[in-house]
Formats: C-alpha cells, structure tokens, sequence
C-alpha cells in the first residue's frame, strides 16, 4: 500500500499523540499541545532555524515537552524517506546550519504541513478541558 505524503504526516502524527499518551502525564501533554498550536506562528514569523533554537532554549537542557517537540519534528524532518528535506541528517539544528536555502524552504513548507496534523491530534487527545471541567 502506497500513501500519500499527507498520509504520512497524519501517520506520523498520530503515532507521536499516541506515544504521548503512554504513560498519560497530563500537564506534560497540556504543555505539549500548547507549543505545538502556538509553532506553527512562530515558524512563519521567525523562521523554522529560530522556531527550532527556541524550542531547545526553551527547553534548557531538560527533558521537557519544548524538547519532546523538537525531537518530534526534528525526526520527521530528518527521516529516512526520500521526501524528507533534510534526509538522513543526525538533528534538526545540524542540518539547518549545514544545507542549503532550498532545503530551509522545504523544510520550513513540510514542518508547517506536519504541524497541522500534530496540532490537531494534540489539541483533541493531549489538550486539559478549559476550566477544568469535564464536558460530558
């Protein structure tokens, strides 16, 4: 069976939300879910090198959900696939640093396209209730 790469973004997607929820630790996937809505402006207002140096800032070294997202997209980004822009490279920063404009430009146009998949997988499975209240 051949899928389409927007089948391949959703399915990357959804095995990342599902991994998250393995153990379930609420506010790690709350904070999770809020980076992953709020990159997308990010990347389009400063870029995908900036959007990524925050997230590993941000993250300080930790194992934080700022550090889980930046693996997240740096493992699609980097992917062994022939459609992944930054093919084969070890981390997301190395080879934005080490290629070319027309790898930055796909790379930046692909991450945007995988967030939406990732944005809304996170907000409906990984996002607390507003309010704390239970909606049922």
């Amino acid at each position: 069976m051949t899928q389409t790469l927007a089948q391949k973004r959703a399915a990357d997607a959804w095995q990342k939300t599902r991994e998250l929820l393995q153990p379930k630790n609420e506010d790690f996937n709350d904070k999770y879910a809020s980076y992953t809505a709020s990159l997308p402006a990010t990347i389009q207002m400063c870029g995908l090198g900036q959007a990524a140096a925050t997230l590993l800032s941000a993250a300080r070294g930790k194992a934080d959900a700022h550090k889980k997202l930046y693996d997240n997209l740096s493992n699609w980004l980097c992917r062994d696939e022939k459609e992944a822009p930054y093919r084969g490279a070890n981390d997301l920063m190395e080879a934005i640093v080490n290629n070319d404009r027309d790898a930055y430009l796909r790379a930046q146009a692909e991450a945007l396209a995988w967030l939406e998949w990732m944005k809304k997988f996170a907000t409906a499975y990984l996002k607390k209730p507003e309010g704390g209240e239970g909606g049922d």
